[in-house]
């Protein structure tokens, strides 16, 4: 009898082990593999109407991966010191330009033609240093305005989140965040993920959600994770099923972090330097770009990244 009671007992802690395993978010056999190491500071990786993957060196320049050819080259030189990238539904490159003698200002350029401004100021006040950008499913941007370094004078003493309406004016729509870097809408339209990524004292490493109204303006803010004192997250995006995909973490803690949509984290990829962004891409939207220290990175998964530029 005891030696049934110890099998029991062993069969159900195994049983309760592989329960609580995370799922696997990579295709079998899938590796993290590096496609370009070249660079001074990696960002915004995003596919190009092109089924080219652009992402930012910052430095100052725009690069452009070619997945068939496995070359990367230099796009736009320079780039106002972009980060986030995206491509409209019209395939027009908006860019977030920082600051630091960059444009600190969003800009949209036409293939082949040069960057102009989109917006630049808030009430006629510079902002702060435009980091990352999404769309919600009417087309309308969002883009957070944190400033992480430059000597540039603030003018806006507040870093914030913005819409920007048709007219090209933005509108403040978020403003209690401590230091917002990447963010995404959810699938369904109906919630912005907001990363707060503020270093120090009296910073915060919070994953937020905000329950979006639909007339462009949000709930309050919920944190669904916290890094502590670690390094939060720093660029995300979202896959059809809802899992959120972030990028955060520094040295053994670097990486690639999957978390459902509640916060619960569902899963982890280390990666070999910090992770700053990342974006799903390819015919099936299953491989997943990130950016990270100097490089780029592709990986297969299991999961199909979400659309989240609507169509014309």
């Amino acid at each position: 009898m005891r030696f049934l009671s110890t099998l029991f007992v062993s069969v159900a802690l195994n049983s309760a082990l592989h329960a609580a395993e995370p799922p696997s978010f990579l295709a079998p056999g899938a590796k993290l593999e590096k496609l370009w190491g070249d660079g001074t500071f990696t960002e915004g990786a995003v596919e190009g109407p092109d089924g080219a993957i652009y992402f930012s060196d910052i430095g100052n320049r725009v690069m452009r991966f070619d997945p068939d050819k496995r070359g990367t080259t230099v796009f736009r030189e320079p780039s106002g010191k972009s980060n986030g990238l995206k491509f409209d539904a019209a395939g027009r490159l908006l860019a977030c330009e920082g600051a630091d003698g960059g444009g600190r200002r969003v800009s949209i350029s036409e293939k082949g033609g040069a960057a102009k401004t989109l917006v630049d100021n808030w009430k006629g006040k510079k902002f702060n240093a435009p980091n990352d950008l999404t769309f919600d499913p009417d087309g309308r941007i969002y883009f957070t305005d944190p400033r992480y370094g430059g000597k540039e004078p603030l003018e806006i003493d507040v870093e914030a989140v913005y819409r920007v309406e048709k007219d090209g004016t933005a509108t403040q729509v978020i403003a209690d965040t401590k230091r917002p870097n990447g963010l995404v809408f959810a699938p369904d339209g109906k919630t912005l993920y907001v990363a707060d990524n503020k270093a120090g004292p009296d910073g915060v490493q919070h994953l937020l959600a905000y329950a979006a109204k639909g007339d462009g303006t949000f709930g309050p803010k919920v944190v669904l994770h916290d890094f502590g004192t670690g390094r939060g997250i720093d660029g995300l995006t979202v896959a059809t099923d809802g899992t959120i995909v972030a990028t955060a973490g520094a040295k053994e803690l670097a990486g690639v972090y999957f978390f459902a949509p509640d916060g619960t984290k569902l899963g982890f990829l280390p990666t070999p330097e910090d992770p700053t962004n990342v974006a799903f891409a390819g015919k099936d939207r299953k491989s997943l770009y990130l950016t990270a220290g100097k490089s780029l990175y592709r990986v297969e998964t299991t999961l199909t990244g979400a659309v989240v530029v609507p169509s014309p």
